[in-house]
């Protein structure tokens, strides 16, 4: 029998002790990358389907998906994964500092997660992360014990294995298979099929879930999972050095862009024109090959990049921008999955395949200011977002103070 949940008085941040503040800003910086993808699976059926989308007319439109696809799709979940393996040190140096027992805490930790994660599929979006994230969380507690040049080797191995993977794959499809595997008419009656299920009540939107997860699933198994497990590695491997808990070096922050964004963009720009132009045939999974060597690169500049702002002229500002959002990155998350769901889907306004391209973009860019804006109001008198101190009590077992402590000021 489990104890009954007890308060939890110990404060967000203890005495003599500050969070890390670039961490937090950073998972405030992704949350963008995070809802400009997500955003756009909200809006159209046909988004990723290899099949063009009647939604996506003009000039203007082509632009703008293509530039969502180079920048942001899959490098900014590469980046909270990072985040992820980094701040899983943080949670067991703090419960080393308590004095209570990490694994069992972790585990219930993981458990929460992933009732969250799987509530979150079935009724808002099924390409949800937090499920992966709450199975990877097992291997990497598994693994939570390795030194950081081995978990370090290890993520580069697992990336190379991976790619390899798909190359091997494209390889045996181009020797047996056929020119291409695309069926378009099948593909584009399946879109068709989706669009009215999610546009009529939300009945229908959970069953259309309910028919895309599987295929969501065996995606998430095969590309984002091995992916997102290597960059939880790296991040652990980060956290052990304490890398964010120190100044940055300049000089190193400038090498990883001047590495990270040649070898990104250009993989960025194969995988792009790929999907987009060589779906179904082996040139893609070559592409996609290359995209998983390339891509933590790209998010490993963006990630230099913020942190050389936040350390700039501006940088206090945006760290006040950014951090607040990021301390309550899974309410943020959750919170974008329902704005769209609410727009596009049949709990709402039903509009999926109605806005362009451009619409989707200032909708989405609107939503993340005004998130922002949500988060600095939420956090100057709260401790933790809403969601947070739900898995903070579910983690301890202990209800966490709701309201923040006030701030002493200096008479």
């Amino acid at each position: 029998m489990q104890p009954p949940l007890r308060v939890d008085s110990s404060p967000a941040t203890s005495a003599g002790r500050t969070r890390l503040t670039d961490l937090d800003a950073l998972r405030g910086f992704a949350l963008l990358g995070i809802v400009l993808v997500n955003a756009t699976y909200f809006a159209s059926a046909f988004h990723g389907s290899g099949v063009a989308d009647p939604a996506v007319t003009t000039a203007a439109d082509r632009a703008v998906s293509t530039i969502t696809t180079l920048l942001f799709e899959t490098k900014f979940y590469l980046l909270f994964s990072f985040l992820f393996g980094y701040s899983f040190t943080l949670q067991r140096l703090s419960a080393k500092r308590r004095g209570t027992r990490f694994t069992a805490a972790f585990l219930r930790r993981t458990a929460a997660l992933f009732a969250i994660g799987a509530a979150h599929a079935v009724l808002l979006f099924t390409g949800d992360i937090l499920t992966t994230y709450a199975l990877l969380g097992l291997v990497l507690l598994a693994a939570g014990r390795l030194r950081a040049r081995t978990a370090a080797t290890a993520a580069c191995i697992l990336l190379v294995l991976t790619a390899a993977a798909y190359a091997g794959l494209g390889a045996l499809q181009a020797a047996y298979g056929p020119p291409s595997t695309l069926d378009a008419q099948a593909i584009t009656a399946q879109a068709h099929h989706t669009a009215a299920l999610l546009t009529v009540d939300p009945a229908q939107v959970i069953t259309a879930h309910l028919e895309e997860l599987p295929a969501t699933a065996a995606l998430l198994l095969l590309f984002q999972a091995p992916c997102a497990l290597a960059m939880f590695l790296l991040g652990l491997a980060a956290g052990q050095h304490g890398l964010l808990a120190r100044p940055a070096r300049t000089t190193l922050l400038r090498r990883i862009q001047m590495i990270g964004f040649p070898l990104g963009l250009a993989g960025a720009a194969l995988y792009t024109h790929a999907t987009t132009h060589w779906t179904g045939t082996p040139g893609e999974t070559y592409a996609l090959a290359v995209d998983v060597l390339t891509a933590p690169a790209l998010a490993a500049a963006y990630a230099a990049t913020a942190l050389r702002l936040l350390k700039g002229r501006h940088g206090h500002g945006i760290t006040g921008a950014l951090a607040p959002a990021g301390r309550m990155a899974l309410s943020n998350y959750l919170t974008q999955s329902a704005v769209l769901a609410f727009v596009f889907t049949g709990y709402g306004f039903a509009a999926s395949g109605r806005f362009s391209p451009a619409t989707v973009l200032a909708l989405t860019v609107t939503l993340y200011a005004l998130q922002l804006c949500a988060s600095a109001r939420w956090m100057r008198t709260h401790a933790y977002g809403p969601l947070e101190w739900l898995l903070r009590a579910a983690t301890h077992l202990a209800f966490p103070q709701w309201r923040a402590a006030p701030r002493s000021h200096p008479a």
